[in-house]
């Protein structure tokens, strides 16, 4: 039986944080396990609408990786990485197109009771990329890097009470569709929209001193700190972009960033409205 003054303790510990995020710009970036497992996704989805039943301004960005390799292989194209990131050429790219701007994009929205606007980084000139480029000169097709935002489209349907559901595709200088990563699309959106918070949300507990050991976990971080901890042999190999991605973010003006485990339910809220608070936070 529910102890309703347990239920009590609960909403007046989110009170405060309600009203220092009513108002606000949160973006989250949905991926993982999070994005598979049908329970999590529910939570997920009900944690934006709650949050954007008590004011605050949601933003969620995605990607689809699963999704497009799955793609690729019913119709025979194998997938391909090049140093973490897929190459892209043509063919693929209309594959990473259809699947993120189609039916990812469109299942997440149906969650969203009707709260949702599906968008992509094509629309209104959102995401314009240049192709990635790496010191060798590497070749990686069609994957770009964001060198311009509009958040336009974005701020007008903030104002109107939606929740823009944004997948990571941009348009090229050259007129070309580009594949880009969806920590780098979020971090970027965030801090066009000087956003309050920015939330990765991935497969790990966050940043950990022992990556065997989550009890290990670092609460907070601040930026000044992350070259040491390169230095140290702490952070490494793909926590790495995702530590840069929320660096530039809070350099950028976002007042903080957060890398936390999307494994876990309704993580958005422990992170937002408690006092406990997850993952591991960059301010």
């Amino acid at each position: 039986m529910r102890n309703h003054s347990d239920t009590a303790s609960v909403l007046i510990e989110a009170l405060p944080y309600i009203r220092e995020y009513a108002g606000k710009t949160v973006v989250i970036k949905y991926g993982g396990n999070a994005m598979i497992d049908e329970e999590l996704k529910q939570a997920v989805m009900e944690d934006l609408l709650l949050l954007q039943l008590v004011g605050v301004r949601v933003v969620l960005v995605h990607g689809g990786g699963p999704d497009i390799s799955r793609m690729l292989k019913q119709i025979g194209v194998e997938s391909h990485f090049v140093k973490g990131l897929r190459y892209t050429d043509a063919e693929t790219m209309e594959v990473v197109q259809m699947v993120l701007c189609g039916k990812v994009n469109k299942d997440l929205v149906a969650m969203l009771d009707g709260k949702g606007i599906g968008l992509s980084g094509l629309d209104g000139n959102l995401f314009l990329a240049a192709p990635h480029s790496d010191e060798e000169g590497t070749d990686f097709g069609q994957v770009g890097d964001i060198i311009q935002t509009d958040t336009g489209m974005i701020e007008e349907l903030l104002a109107k009470g939606y929740i823009p559901v944004v997948s990571s595709v941009a348009r090229g200088l050259d007129g070309k569709s580009y594949n880009i990563n969806a920590d780098t699309a979020a971090g970027k959106l965030a801090a066009a929209l000087h956003a309050k918070k920015l939330i990765l949300l991935t497969d790990v507990k966050g940043l950990l001193r022992d990556p065997s050991d989550e009890s290990t976990l670092i609460d907070e971080v601040r930026v000044s700190q992350v070259p040491a901890l390169i230095h140290d042999g702490i952070l490494s190999g793909g926590m790495i972009p995702k530590v840069e991605c929320c660096v530039e973010a809070v350099r950028q003006g976002v007042e903080r960033a957060n890398i936390q485990d999307g494994r876990v339910p309704h993580s958005i809220l422990m992170e937002l409205l408690s006092d406990e608070g997850v993952g591991t936070m960059f301010c």
